[in-house]
């Protein structure tokens, strides 16, 4: 698949992602993509999430890839069972444990747990082995059972700006790849 054969749903996680995260550099990049719009980004709640992802999956004229980080992975999976075969593919990065209950900020743990049914489209989960947000081993589990492919991605925080994954090209260069395996 070409970025021009589908639509990117980039879904970002708490706060939303800043001009320098790599999503909001891939969004001005992929000419197919754009942003989930969250009505409240400081104070997420599950259900008004997951609802923005199913609407925008909803009103997309071409097959969704989403691209989702951290709590937007959450909402991302919480909606799949809606998606109504357009969802393509989906590249998860930095899945928090939102079942931990000393996950920071505390409703992040509205969010939990996780569904453990395997998504109907192809799925990749990029995780790091020092997340402040989850361990590599809670993402190893729960993509096991998504049935995704989990790449490690070292020793890499929470793999947005704040740790150095403004521009990512390692990310860029996965991300394609994949896209490139999905059927139109």
């Amino acid at each position: 698949m070409k970025v021009s054969e589908a639509e990117i749903l980039i879904v970002p996680g708490y706060t939303n992602s800043g001009p320098d995260h790599w999503q909001s550099r891939w969004e001005n990049k992929l000419s197919t993509a754009r942003r989930v719009e969250q009505a409240e980004w400081a104070k997420p709640v599950r259900e008004d999430w997951v609802q923005r992802v199913v609407e925008e999956v909803a009103v997309a004229t071409k097959p969704v890839v989403l691209v989702g980080h951290s709590l937007g992975v959450t909402a991302a999976v919480h909606a799949a069972p809606h998606f109504k075969n357009k969802v393509a593919g989906a590249f998860f990065v930095a899945p928090p444990d939102v079942a931990n209950p000393d996950i920071r900020p505390k409703h992040f743990m509205t969010f939990g747990p996780y569904p453990r049914d395997p998504l109907p489209f192809p799925s990749i989960v990029v995780a790091s082995r020092n997340d402040p947000f989850g361990t590599y081993e809670h993402a190893d589990d729960i993509a096991a059972a998504w049935g995704s492919l989990v790449l490690d991605a070292g020793e890499a925080g929470h793999i947005n700006a704040q740790s150095g994954h403004g521009p990512w090209p390692e990310g860029t260069m996965v991300f394609a790849q994949f896209l490139s395996k999905l059927k139109a």
